[in-house]
């Protein structure tokens, strides 16, 4: 492998961890502090990008295509939570089935909706063209969604590390019962982690729409994708939604390019592994 292929196998394992991000650091919280397997997540990402797809159809631009998106998914999240998931709270098996009928009923309404052709956004103006990196031209628009996925990091880490909310999260992680006793309302502190995570997925459907497309089956593919961060990195961890995003954004990129026959090997081994000899994750804490 050249120099210049090496570059450009590591700019795509990280834009694509950067997207991975968005999407399995609300699923991962809602995974570790509500113990809920959301199985509809990848269906909020997949809608998310047809929301998005709407909006520019009727005239808007990029930039309102994402907070329409952010805010149609935020609030269908609020409402699952608040409607359906309340009522089944400790019931695993009813809980990952209703979100398993949700994520189905969302993709033949989608398919009924806007087809099954394959979709690829259109960038917005400010991040069309390229850039010379390390000897290759590489989308401007990629290196955009890196610095975003940097800036969610950020604002994530000072919500988790530096306000009473994200103290909150992280005893309800280690401890939902205990913070329940201290008469701290868990369920708010539940709805807005589901609705923070739904947001996230809808942010992440429309800019996954722009380099990877909008498809019947692509909430699935990236659901996958989505619980492999979370076993690589740990539940209820931002440090491991982080490692884990990257790690399966480059085993990806370059799986893909040196032996693509085995791309979803060598993507699954390592999940398998850490199942093995560290259950609870690279960063979490074990039960």
């Amino acid at each position: 492998m050249s120099g210049r292929e090496f570059v450009l196998h590591t700019l795509n394992g990280f834009s694509l961890g950067a997207l991975l991000f968005l999407l399995s650091s609300g699923f991962q919280l809602i995974f570790g502090l509500m113990r809920i397997v959301n199985l509809a997540h990848g269906s909020f990402y997949l809608v998310g990008g047809y929301v998005g797809l709407t909006v520019l159809i009727a005239g808007g631009n990029f930039w309102m295509a994402l907070v329409a998106a952010a805010l149609a998914i935020g609030v269908t999240g609020l409402i699952v939570e608040r409607t359906l998931l309340r009522r089944l709270r400790g019931q695993p098996m009813p809980e990952v089935l209703l979100t398993v009928g949700l994520s189905l009923i969302a993709a033949d309404l989608s398919l009924a909706r806007w087809g099954g052709d394959p979709i690829l956004l259109p960038r917005p103006e400010l991040l069309r063209g390229t850039v010379e990196l390390g000897g290759v031209t590489y989308p401007v628009f990629r290196i955009g969604v890196f610095g975003l996925g940097l800036l969610v990091v950020g604002l994530m880490w000072l919500l988790h590390t530096r306000t009473r909310i994200g103290a909150i999260v992280r005893a309800g992680v280690d401890d939902r019962e205990m913070v329940a006793a201290l008469g701290i309302n868990v369920e708010a502190i539940f709805t807005g982690a589901f609705t923070l995570g739904a947001l996230l997925a809808g942010v992440a459907g429309v800019i996954g729409g722009v380099f990877l497309s909008l498809y019947p089956g692509a909430d699935g593919e990236i659901l996958l994708y989505g619980l492999v961060v979370v076993i690589l990195g740990g539940l209820g961890s931002l440090p491991g939604a982080v490692v884990g995003s990257l790690l399966v954004g480059l085993i990806d990129a370059f799986g893909r390019a040196m032996v693509p026959s085995l791309s979803y090997f060598l993507l699954f081994a390592p999940m398998a592994l850490i199942l093995i000899f560290r259950p609870h994750g690279l960063f979490g804490k074990p039960d």
